[in-house]
Formats: structure tokens, C-alpha cells, sequence
């Protein structure tokens, strides 16, 4: 207990940081409990105020974070109303999912039950073909219901794990006169300046600024390079990057997985792989064409990580470039980058930014044969960091290093779930 009186007191720590540190060290603790513990003996406590129900339909009180209130200084302040005022902030949410029947979609309605997100109600919504399908999940057996706006705005937090068209559609009628907090995945409102782009770790200031009720979530690359460039900026600057992907088949959905798999079967049953999903068979190959191809001759997956790290990283300018290719494996993105920085590395100083980030496993022990690979980052909520070094065309003021996440969870479905955490803590 006298590690978590230690932690509770860190001065550098966010709440939600401490209360995942919290159940590091104590994993039968629940997620409230830490919360409590955390910030009993902490400075920081939050107001909360009611979210006003829409005039024309009937939703569930739900609380969102205000701003820091200043502890109470008179003497006359108790325990026991400090726990009443963490009973608020912690009060559990009514949760929607629409697109449930896909990869991503399942995966958030898993990591809600793993990280013990405070669920009072979870509905499920999909596609009039999956209406009425029965699922496991962490909070009980559920049925899929067919989505409605008017379903969707009964909610507090609405995960969007459907197409970008969908999002275009609905998620102005789902927000509309101070509805539900959406967190889509989709590309949609990424590049919208009024609409945060949000990596949990990096910028979540962003998004408890904004007055927007819609967050994106960023392209699966994306996410996964910044969880190592964020530190090394911070630590050197980033004066220009070049990344190149390895993409797994699962970044395009369950379908993709699927294709994957009968097609690694047929051929190694002497039949020919079928490609629907993909340019080309993926069996025993790799494909450098993700999306479509642009004027310029990149594709807008490539053109997704430059547009999305200039943005979540507040450098409108920095040179980005990326070249990306799908791979034959089904889960787990890999990258390699290489980066020019305007300070000279400290490799000593390197490895301990990576270290201490957040989100993020220094995998490198290259003596033991020890990197960053999608067998070991697959259904991990850890992004690996490994083979760091020096880079010889940039010297003293370059760095390469490869980095491999599962883009289901923090690339999507991770992401989601942590953002939703840190607006409702």
C-alpha cells in the first residue's frame, strides 16, 4: 500500500495514468477503486456537470469532466466527501457500439470489459442483416439491434467502427443539440479543423478543449509510429521523417483476415488463392497498395499518415514521407522510420524517452534476438519500439527505428476506449 501512497502523490502523472499504474501493480483492483485510491491523496479533483438531455429525445444523466477545481483547503474537508465527489466522476456510462459485427467493432466492446470501463448499459448496433444476433461480451450476452439515430442519442458515448460514408451521415444528427460524445474511426472528420484528431498519450488536451461532441480516432499507422516519435521529439525535435509500413491483412477489416486464410490454405493445398479484398493475392506475397493512388503518386493510406501526424503533433509543416505495403500476416502493423532531428541524439537519452513513454515496450536486445514483431505485438496493448540507432546518412542528427503495434487495438479499438477514459475519468 505504501507504493500506492507513493503513486497517488507523483507529481508528474495524470490521474488516469496513476490509476493505470494502480492496477499494474495491483491487478485485482478495480479500475473505481484506483481512481479513489489515486486521488484521495492527490490535489487534483474535477467538478462534473450533468450533460442536458435533447429536447426531442430521452437519454440517460450522464457527467462530463469539467475543469480542475482546486482541492478544498479548509480543515473541515472530509474523506468521506471526497469519495462522494469520485462516486460522480466514476459513475458508470451508457455505452453504444455501431458496427459490432466487424473486427474493430468486437475489439471495443473487449477492451471496455479488460480496462473495466464503468458500463451501466451497452447496446450493440449493426446492419439490419445482423439485427437480432446474440453476442458474448464481458458485460453478459447482448442482442445486436438494428441502428437508429434515436437508439444511438439514449447513449453517453457512441464507438463508431463503421464506414466513412455512415459517419458523414450520422454523426451531425447524432451530436446534434448536445448529444452523446462520438469516437469514430473512420476517416471521415479527420482532417476537419474543428474536429480533435486524437491520440490519447499525445494530445488529449486537444479534444477536453474542444467543443466539439465528435473525436477521431487516427489511421492505425499513424497512431502506432507517433507512440514512438512524440518522445524523440521531445526529446530532439523532429526536423523531417521517413516511414515505411507493413501492414497486416486485419487493417482491412474481418474480410481481409478471412481472404488471407482460405487463400494460404487453398495454395497449400496446390489451389489458387482468390483476391476480392486486395489488389493482388496476398498468400506469400506482399503488395505495396493500400487505398487508392493519388495524383502524385502516393496512396491515401501514405498520404493519411503525413496529413495525421502534422496534426496530432501540432507541425503543420513537418516533412512526412511513407511508403506503405500489406503484408501476409494477420494481425500487427510494423514500421520502420527513420527520423533527422534538430538536436544531436544521446543515444542513452533516446532509449530512456522510449522507456518511459507511455504505451510503448523498448523491445531491443539484439544480442538475444529481441525486436519489435508482429508475432509478439499482436493482441498486445503495447506498441514494441526496437532496433534503435543511429542513422549514417544523417549522422549525429538522425535516428532509425522500427516499431510494430496491433493496429486492432492501438491503431483503433485501444485508442477509442483510452480517449473515452480520459473525457469521462
Amino acid at each position: 500500500m505504501c507504493s500506492l501512497c507513493c503513486l497517488s502523490k507523483a507529481p508528474n502523472l495524470s490521474v488516469i495514468n496513476k490509476v493505470h499504474a494502480a492496477q499494474h501493480f495491483f491487478p485485482l483492483m478495480s479500475r473505481a477503486l484506483a481512481l479513489a485510491a489515486c486521488m484521495l491523496s492527490s490535489a487534483e479533483a474535477f467538478s462534473v456537470v450533468p450533460r442536458a438531455p435533447a429536447a426531442s429525445t430521452a437519454t440517460s444523466s450522464a457527467f462530463a469532466l469539467a475543469r480542475p477545481r482546486q482541492a478544498a483547503s479548509a480543515p473541515a474537508a472530509t474523506a468521506r466527501s471526497r469519495l462522494e465527489e469520485l462516486e460522480m466522476v466514476v459513475k458508470p456510462l451508457k455505452i453504444g457500439i455501431v458496427g459490432v459485427t466487424g473486427a474493430v467493432g468486437k475489439e471495443i466492446i473487449d477492451v471496455l470489459g479488460n480496462r473495466k470501463f464503468p458500463v451501466s448499459e451497452l447496446r450493440l448496433f449493426a446492419s439490419a442483416r445482423s439485427a437480432g444476433q446474440s453476442m458474448k461480451t464481458p458485460f453478459g450476452d447482448k442482442k445486436v439491434e438494428e441502428f437508429s439515430l434515436a437508439a444511438s442519442r439514449e447513449c453517453d458515448v457512441v464507438f463508431l467502427a463503421v464506414s466513412g460514408d455512415f459517419a458523414l451521415e450520422w454523426v451531425p444528427q447524432i451530436t446534434a443539440n448536445n448529444g452523446p460524445l462520438v469516437i469514430d474511426n473512420s476517416s471521415a472528420f479527420r482532417y476537419d479543423k474543428d474536429v480533435p484528431l486524437i491520440v490519447p498519450e499525445i494530445n488529449i488536451d486537444a479534444a477536453k478543449k474542444s467543443k466539439s461532441r465528435l473525436i477521431a480516432n487516427p489511421n492505425c499507422t499513424t497512431a502506432i509510429a507517433l507512440m514512438a516519435l512524440k518522445p524523440l521529439h521531445d526529446a530532439f525535435g523532429i526536423k523531417r521523417a521517413i516511414i515505411s509500413t507493413y501492414q497486416a491483412a486485419s487493417g482491412a477489416g474481418a474480410e481481409g483476415m478471412a481472404e488471407l486464410q482460405e487463400g494460404s490454405a487453398a495454395m497449400a493445398n496446390g489451389k489458387e488463392a482468390v483476391n476480392k479484398v486486395f489488389a493482388h493475392r496476398l498468400p506469400f506475397n506482399l503488395i505495396p497498395h493500400i487505398d487508392k493512388f493519388l495524383e502524385d503518386g502516393y496512396t491515401k493510406e501514405e498520404r493519411k499518415v503525413t496529413w495525421e501526424t502534422r496534426k496530432i503533433m501540432d507541425l503543420p509543416d513537418l516533412p512526412v514521407s511513407c511508403t506503405s505495403v500489406r503484408i501476409p500476416t494477420l494481425r500487427a502493423h510494423a514500421e520502420s522510420i527513420t527520423i533527422e532531428t534538430e538536436r544531436k541524439i544521446d543515444m542513452a537519452l533516446a532509449y530512456k524517452v522510449l522507456g518511459n513513454f507511455p504505451g510503448l515496450k523498448l523491445t531491443d536486445d539484439v544480442k538475444n534476438n529481441v525486436y519489435p514483431m508482429p508475432l509478439t505485438a499482436s493482441t498486445k496493448y503495447d506498441v514494441e519500439v526496437g532496433r534503435v540507432r543511429k542513422n549514417d546518412v544523417f549522422g549525429e542528427y538522425g535516428l532509425d527505428l522500427f516499431v510494430c503495434g496491433d493496429q486492432l487495438l492501438r491503431g483503433a479499438a485501444l485508442n477509442a476506449v483510452i480517449i473515452a477514459e480520459e473525457m469521462f475519468p
